[in-house]
Parts: structure tokens; sequence; C-alpha cells
């Protein structure tokens, strides 16, 4: 059953697209820089209106307006930022800020549970006991991300949608984001929508992968056979653009 689609969705970079993630379901959505994955994104998080089509989840149509009428929406559907620094409020703990959604968006039941619904979500992305009073200047890279991973899942949303959650971190940091990001969504079910343009990083998290190219979809097909035999001219750049060790 789908979970998220978007059908005929045009608003400038973006020409007639059609895209579902299934509940559960982790679907790369690959691209080149200008393909028009960040105006995807954008309207698939309620940020823009299109222009034109529809996006719905679980068959509710997602209706832009004020804060109170996509209520909803944002407990289902949670962000997971590329650059951590520029969307957590360095004066405020990794605990505060993780508490955050619980007190914007929680039941009255979850915001007298947000203690530990804050300590369950950081216990989901193996944050140190000793860092979870840390404000963002303190922590390194791969604590910021993992903070702003456990702002996203702790009102166990069903979908995220992670935007480039790897870019500029070095080869550590990049394999502990994505290893956390497989097992949270294999433990808690969540599915996930990994947009991105590094191929390497889809292929090792998402058993599907859509290819964007010029403000179109090219290709969606399973990530196996879009990485052996791919039909796009932008895909094979793509592919090509991995490096292969000798």
């Amino acid at each position: 059953m789908s979970l998220l689609v978007c059908t005929g969705l045009s608003r400038r970079a973006l020409r007639d697209v059609d895209l579902s993630v299934g509940a559960g379901e982790r679907v790369g959505l690959l691209g080149e820089s200008g393909a028009g994955k960040t105006t995807l994104l954008r309207a698939l998080l309620a940020v823009e209106a299109p222009d034109a089509g529809e996006v719905r989840c679980g068959g509710r149509p997602v209706l832009h307006g004020g804060a109170r009428r996509l209520r909803w929406y944002r407990r289902l559907v949670q962000h997971v930022p590329q650059d951590p620094a520029t969307t957590l409020d360095p004066r405020a703990t990794a605990r505060e800020l993780v508490a955050l959604p619980v007190h914007r968006l929680g039941t009255p039941a979850e915001r007298r549970r947000a203690r530990d619904l804050v300590e369950d979500a950081l216990d989901a992305v193996e944050l140190p006991a000793e860092r979870r009073d840390a404000r963002p200047p303190q922590l390194s890279g791969g604590q910021a991300q993992r903070v702003a991973l456990a702002r996203a899942l702790v009102l166990h949303p069903r979908l995220l949608l992670a935007d480039e959650p790897v870019s500029g971190l070095d080869l550590p940091l990049r394999a502990l984001v994505l290893s956390t990001l497989r097992r949270v969504s294999t433990e808690r079910g969540t599915a996930l929508l990994l947009v991105s343009h590094d191929v390497a990083a889809v292929a090792s998290l998402c058993e599907r992968t859509v290819v964007l190219a010029d403000g179109r979809v090219v290709e969606d097909r399973p990530t196996t056979q879009v990485l052996r035999d791919p039909q796009h001219a932008t895909t094979r750049a793509l592919v090509a653009a991995v490096p292969v060790l000798p």
C-alpha cells in the first residue's frame, strides 16, 4: 500500500512528476544538480504548493495552508536535513532540540511523556548519554546529524524525507549515519525517501530507485536493476561517477 503519492506534480523545475513511497519502503531519489530534487522535496514537505498535481499521504490530500491544517501531516512525515547546523538552535541542548516536536505537535499524553520519548529517540540513534546535554556547537558532525534524526523520529513518523543526509561527512561518519537510518527504518518500520546525487549511498540503503532528470522521472525500478542496467543517460552518468577500487 502506498503511503505517500504525488501525481502530475509540476512547479518550475518539475514537469508532471509521479512518485510513490510504500509503507516501510526505502526509496532513493537520484538526480544531478538542477534536476529538480530540491523543488520536489519542498513540495513533498508542503513548504511550497505545486502549480499542478497533488500530494496524498495515506490516501488523504495534503492541502497547503496554515500550521493547523498541516498538523496531521507533520506528525506522519518528518524531514532529516542535509546540514543540521542550519536547523539546530545553537542555544538548545540535544535533549531540548529533540523535545521540540513533542511540545509543538504532540498530544497532551505525549507531552506528559516527553522525557521518555526524547530518551527513546536518542537511544534509537545511539547518541552517547554524556552528549545529550551538549549544544550543537559542542557536537561533531555525526553527532549533530544523530540529533537531527532523533528529532525527526521522536513522534514515530511513518515516513522520513532525508535530504543528502551524508553529504560532506567523512567515510566513517557517512557509514555511521547510513547504518543508523537502515537500522531505525528496519526496527520501526519507518519508510524512507533518500534524496541524493550519491549513487553509493542509495545503493547501500534503498530497495527502489527513482531517477530525476530535467524535472521528469526517467527511471523507477528496483535499485539493483538501475545499477546493473541503467537506461537513461543521466543514470549512466551517475553510476559511472561511483569510484571503483583497482
